[in-house]
Formats: C-alpha cells, structure tokens, sequence
C-alpha cells in the first residue's frame, strides 16, 4: 500500500471512531467521512509544510511536539471545508491528530511485515 492511502484510512478511521467515543464529534454521512479524508490529504499536502516552515522556531524549542498542534489546525481548515462533518473544536481535532498518528505508524508496520 502506498504512503497517502495509508494516510488516509488513518483518518478515515479515527475520525469514524472519535464519533461514537465523543458526543461532541459528528458524522453526517459516509460520503462526508470519506470526502474530510481528502480534504485532510490535500490539506496536509499543501497547507501543512507552510505552516510547519512558519513555526520551525517553536517547534524545535517543543522537540517536535509542536507539529502535533500544526496536525490540529489542519484538522480544523479541513473541517471548516466540509458540510456534514464537525470535530467539534481544537482538543477534539488534537487528539484525533494523536490517534492518526498512532493508526498511520501501526498500518505502516502491518504493512511492512
């Protein structure tokens, strides 16, 4: 499996799974799951290294703990960007950049072996 597909069913699945452990997250529908992983890909893909580039200073000061709060506001723009979909404020998009996170290095490990 490539790198982004991997990316994305990491999102795709936390996001699903945020929505039955918090009240707060909400999924209008399928469709709008799977398009907020596109959006969170494209995000990523174009937004992310700006900002990252931007906070560099801060984020070497953390040890690279920082980019977790950078993975947060790209959770936020990608959620402003789609209808049915609400993460329902920054620590819910916080921990969802953690569990993607943890998904994104244990599908890449399965797929390793």
């Amino acid at each position: 499996m490539t790198k982004p597909f991997i990316k994305y069913i990491s999102i795709v699945l936390t996001i699903y799974l945020m929505s039955y452990v918090s009240h707060s997250v909400y999924i209008g529908s399928i469709p709008a799951l799977l398009i907020m992983g596109l959006v969170l890909l494209a995000v990523n893909f174009i937004l992310k290294p700006i900002l990252l580039l931007f906070t560099l200073p801060v984020n070497l000061l953390t040890l690279g703990l920082f980019s977790f709060i950078v993975n947060a506001w790209t959770i936020m723009i990608a959620d402003q960007f789609v209808a049915d979909i609400s993460m329902g404020g920054f620590l819910n998009s916080l921990l969802a950049a953690f569990i993607i996170a943890i998904f994104d290095h244990l599908l890449r490990d399965m797929n390793k072996g």
